[in-house]
């Protein structure tokens, strides 16, 4: 029971260690040689333990130096096999070195050239600046709803945890233009700003927005003031998240039950009804139609609670003689099935 136990022990440590298991048992090895050394010159010649443990430094070294004391023919025999056993463990030792270098940095650039392609076949897809309390829930969030997401984060321990999870990353500063590009912002379709530093999500916005103008970008701001610099800077929304949060808990206090409606309709409950967005596209079935003619309702199930005119003029609770025209954003609720069927006309 007990060897049952130690081998679990064993295998534990080895998968914790990874590549860097050989280097342990090498010094291992190269330890137990030297204990060996110094145990045999101690018995054999009778040596104090300093005398026998610096004949087996030279000896290993082999530097040359005059040995301490004239060996015995067993003392030769014995620095015969302590040479062979401590070159071999030390061969072993540096080619253990040698081995988690090479594969190590092997796995590195692997991994690296992995995550990009995987990041150059995206399109349409989030990109995350920062992972943090904020961006982890905003990254959480949108992989839920199935969209595609490239975190930029620096932190070597978030970075490691999202490659655990196996979220598509980028290890770099969200500031550097060449990390922004590798991460398909001229591909994107939208960018969340979720940096501590303020002035640094006004960087990565302004520069978001120079590579790609049709990028929707929304951006944490941690006092006011930054919001209209954020604003000038790019962004087409600013957040700020413990204003935000405190919003949310005065509207819960005070309008309960609106709050646990949007929660639900927000996909935030286990019953299928959702509020979602869609665009209206120059060749869809709808467009120049009436909500009449269109038959939204009667044939899909669906409330339009909203629409965003491309002008940016926002129309609550549309009439029927609301016309539908290219490039305004219908905002409904219903159920995910709906809202599917509904997505592939349009």
């Amino acid at each position: 029971m007990n060897s049952i136990k130690l081998r679990g022990r064993v295998l534990t440590m080895q998968h914790r260690l990874g590549i860097f298991w050989p280097i342990v048992i090498g010094c291992v090895i190269m330890s137990a040689v030297v204990a060996a050394g110094v145990a045999s010159y101690m018995i054999i010649e009778g040596w104090p333990f300093f005398d026998s443990l610096y004949q087996v430094i030279i000896t290993l070294s082999t530097v040359g130096f005059q040995e301490v004391n004239p060996l015995s023919e067993q003392g030769r025999v014995a620095t015969m096999l302590l040479i062979v056993c401590g070159v071999g463990s030390f061969a072993y030792l540096v080619g253990s070195f040698t081995q988690v270098l090479i594969e190590g940095r092997l796995q590195e650039i692997w991994g690296r050239r992995r995550v990009q392609k995987a990041i150059d076949k995206l399109t349409g897809h989030i990109i995350i600046c920062g992972c943090g309390r904020i961006g982890a829930i905003v990254t959480e969030k949108v992989l839920d709803e199935g969209h595609g997401v490239v975190v930029i984060e620096k932190n070597p321990e978030v970075v490691r945890e999202l490659e655990e999870k196996g979220i598509l990353h980028l290890s770099g500063d969200a500031t550097d233009d060449d990390v922004l590009i590798a991460a398909g912002i001229d591909r994107a379709k939208s960018l969340v700003a979720a940096l501590h530093q303020e002035a640094a999500n006004v960087y990565v916005t302004l520069t978001a927005r120079q590579i790609n103008p049709r990028l929707f970008i929304v951006a944490r701001a941690d006092t006011a003031p930054h919001i209209p610099k954020l604003k000038r800077a790019g962004a087409d929304q600013v957040l700020i998240p413990h204003l935000f949060g405190g919003i949310r808990m005065a509207q819960s206090v005070l309008r309960p039950t609106v709050t646990s409606f949007l929660e639900l309709a927000l996909g935030g409950g286990d019953i299928d009804l959702q509020m979602e967005e869609l665009r209206v596209e120059a060749d869809s079935e709808v467009v120049n139609q009436n909500l009449i003619e269109s038959k939204i309702r009667p044939r899909f199930d669906l409330i339009i609670i909203g629409i965003k005119k491309s002008s940016g003029e926002m129309v609550f609770n549309p009439q029927p003689q609301t016309v539908l025209e290219a490039g305004d954003t219908m905002i409904l609720v219903g159920k995910g099935e709906d809202l599917d069927r509904l997505r592939e006309i349009l």
